[in-house]
């Protein structure tokens, strides 16, 4: 189902995502913290799935994506509650009952089946909000093409250009190959960016990238191809909201402070440069640990 191919049966044992062949999540909930077009003013209606295929050192949903125990580490298992399809299927409905712009599947990578399953029958049901695939980048896409017709809005990280620091804090020296792979798939799918009379968009791919401390030249390599392999057909999503983890500075100790003012500028500025245009930019007062939600099972069960 993902690039790690740990050829794992998940009907017995557990994958390298930590998860199983019951889907599993930890949230589900107006998000208010999406990029302007994605949020509005009604919120994104924000599904956490439990697990994850790539395992960021860093990551700041650890909790639930499990990014801890990797390398060698003690395995854990990721909090969150499993649930039936018919029940996500509920929680589709009961986010667009509160109002939710959009219906926001946020690192769905390992459920897909279930998740395409569940999309397929709300949509032959009439439901009419956008579905957003929101993922780390680090998808096949052979998997990513049986999301062709389902998922409106793809919403991807394009975290590294460099093999080795993917290797370094995520585990995957394939990662850049990878999710240029997946990238082409998504934007054939969505080729433009469409928008409605109030600027919500509802077709079209915006990807991200989080600049994270000491790695402006990785970020200036990621726009660089970003930019010239898709141009204005993309928008681009230049983040400064890294916060670093407790006990992070043990193992990465350069990865033990936030990103400096000057640092974002220089990136922010090279974007410019290059002439991109279609793009979100953050302050960097983002970079708060209040952003991060509470995985406590809020509209889960």
């Amino acid at each position: 189902m993902c690039p790690r191919n740990c050829t794992v049966k998940r009907r017995f044992d557990r994958g390298y995502c930590l998860s199983g062949n019951t889907i599993k999540a930890a949230r589900a909930s107006l998000h208010f913290w999406e990029e302007p077009c994605l949020s509005g003013e009604k919120g994104s209606g924000a599904v956490f799935f439990s697990g994850c295929s790539l395992g960021c050192v860093y990551c700041q949903n650890e909790s639930i994506a499990s990014g801890k125990g990797r390398g060698g580490a003690e395995r854990k298992e990721p909090e969150g509650f499993e649930i039936t399809e018919e029940r996500l299927k509920e929680i589709f409905l009961n986010l667009r009952k509160q109002g939710a712009e959009n219906i926001n599947l946020v690192t769905g990578t390992h459920y897909l089946p279930q998740i395409a399953g569940v999309i397929r029958s709300v949509k032959q049901e009439g439901f009419d909000l956008p579905f957003i695939w929101n993922s780390s980048g680090y998808e096949k896409a052979e998997a990513v093409r049986c999301l062709d017709g389902l998922i409106d809005i793809y919403l991807p990280d394009f975290k590294y250009m460099d093999p080795e620091t993917a290797g370094r804090y995520s585990n995957a020296r394939d990662y850049p190959e990878s999710a240029k792979e997946a990238l082409k798939e998504m934007v054939r799918q969505c080729p433009s960016c469409e928008f409605d009379g109030r600027g919500m968009m509802k077709r079209g791919v915006i990807v991200r990238h989080l600049v994270l401390p000491g790695q402006v030249r990785n970020a200036k390599r990621v726009l660089e191809y970003l930019y010239e392999t898709f141009g204005d057909s993309i928008y681009i999503s230049i983040m400064s909201q890294y916060t670093p983890m407790p006990r992070i500075g043990e193992k990465y100790p350069e990865l033990a402070r936030r990103v400096t003012k000057r640092e974002y500028e220089r990136v922010a500025d090279h974007a410019l440069r290059l002439g991109i245009t279609n793009a979100f930019l953050q302050e960097r007062e983002v970079a708060e640990e209040s952003f991060i939600p509470a995985f406590d099972g809020t509209g889960i069960m």
